[in-house]
């Protein structure tokens, strides 16, 4: 195929709009978020109960939990070396049935071992998950509405808190730690085969020169069936400005957003009501405190879908990392319990945007197509390990320094992270991607 069929396969991928098949693969995608996000709450619902009924000690309790950590990492990495070499379609099965197979043996495990072992591979599939699921929609979907739709994969995912929390709350006591483990494994292999006939992103094939390939997926995207592809969605776009964003750019810019966004966001939701107690706060209903605390995720996640196609990629995630750093250490210094539930309910919304607008939308923008997958695994896989070690920073901050040495940390680490986008990257509203 000559370059100017090239040109026009590329121009009609970037004026393509919201059709049957984008809609298939957003569905498609939006269940998979939601079944990894439940299993991030599930294990913390899970541990609790494991401890409780002596199946693990405390110790043990925390392997399992590590296990998960470091299964994120290595999921991360190797989704994007697969998704990147051997293709999306390939990359986003794999790590389904990994996932989901290895959650459901988990139900089975007789000793806390056997457990943490299945944990550590499910988790490698989880890892690959999130590095897929974002990175798919966002080279689907419309380039006028790209924002919106990679944003909107954030907030089903995010609505899985509560719903996973619930369903534990009525399973766990009723039928075991266990019959959660099928659930949500039986889910993820049914999910599995629903997705056996999902699309290879076009962008990849054109990259791979496999054009006629390219050429069908494309034709399907712009195919205007029953008057359900919204033509609004097109528009005209830059042409991408290949020399504009080296990888080593991307990746500094990447690896530093997502690592300062999960920082926040662990320690913030994770700490601090021990932080508030260690300064002498009581905060007395725990389970409210935390619920109120949470409500703000959803939305959160939903203003930042609504606002990076709007105001742009950098205004919204600078902006929101100074306000985050701000309101943060307002957070730390409340003493009443109704006002650390209001500052929390708006912390946590600003950190959702932030999770939204980076983690769903800017890092898969900031690559080409021939290393995307390897690029958001890498910021993904950094910020993982950090998150590992974040634990043991806090534990000494709390034992040897004060508690608001970690709320200006954390403020500290926001306010460097919105200083490196301003600097270093790119504006990606409307534009192309390679």
């Amino acid at each position: 195929m000559d370059q100017v069929s090239v040109s026009q396969l590329e121009s009609r991928m970037n004026t393509s709009s919201a059709s049957p098949l984008f809609y298939k693969v957003f569905t498609l995608v939006a269940a998979g978020m939601i079944l990894d996000a439940a299993d991030v709450y599930l294990v913390s619902a899970v541990n609790s109960v494991l401890l409780k009924n002596h199946f693990a000690t405390l110790a043990q309790g925390s392997m399992f939990l590590s296990a998960g950590f470091m299964g994120l990492f290595f999921g991360s990495l190797l989704a994007g070396y697969i998704g990147d070499h051997f293709g999306r379609r390939i990359a986003y099965q794999s790590n389904l049935l990994l996932f989901g197979s290895m959650t459901l043996l988990g139900a089975l495990a007789p000793n806390i071992w056997t457990l943490i072992v299945l944990r550590f591979l499910a988790a490698i599939g989880l890892g690959a998950e999130i590095v897929t699921g974002f990175s798919l929609v966002n080279e689907f979907a419309p380039i006028a509405s790209r924002g919106k739709w990679s944003g909107l994969v954030s907030v089903i995912a995010n609505s899985a808190a509560p719903l996973t929390l619930l369903l534990s709350a009525y399973v766990i006591p009723h039928y075991s730690w266990r019959m959660m483990f099928v659930i949500v494994g039986g889910l993820s292999l049914l999910l599995w085969i629903v997705r056996r006939g999902f699309p290879e992103s076009p962008r990849w094939l054109i990259s791979k020169h496999r054009y006629q390939e390219a050429a069908v997926i494309i034709d399907r995207l712009n195919q205007d069936r029953d008057g359900l592809t919204d033509r609004s969605e097109q528009s005209t776009v830059e042409e991408p400005a290949k020399q504009a964003t080296s990888i080593k750019r991307g990746l500094l810019v990447a690896i530093v957003a997502v690592s300062a966004i999960n920082l926040v966001q662990y320690t913030f939701t994770s700490w601090m009501p021990t932080l508030l107690v260690k300064q002498g706060v009581a905060v007395a209903h725990s389970l409210v405190f935390s619920a109120v605390m949470m409500v703000g995720a959803p939305f959160g996640a939903l203003l930042g879908a609504s606002l990076v196609d709007w105001l742009g990629r950098k205004k919204v995630i600078i902006t929101t990392f100074i306000f985050t750093a701000v309101w943060g250490l307002i957070y730390a210094n409340q003493r009443q319990a109704e006002a650390v539930m209001v500052v929390g309910f708006i912390l946590v919304l600003a950190i959702y945007v932030l999770m939204s607008s980076i983690v769903s939308v800017y890092v898969a923008e900031l690559f080409p197509t021939t290393f995307r997958f390897r690029g958001a695994g890498i910021a993904n896989a950094v910020a993982k390990i950090l998150t590992v070690f974040t634990p043991y920073v806090v534990a000494f901050a709390l034992a040897y320094l004060k508690a608001s040495v970690i709320f200006w940390f954390i403020a500290a680490v926001a306010l460097i992270a919105a200083v490196i986008v301003a600097i270093f990257g790119p504006e990606t509203k409307k534009v192309a991607i390679e």
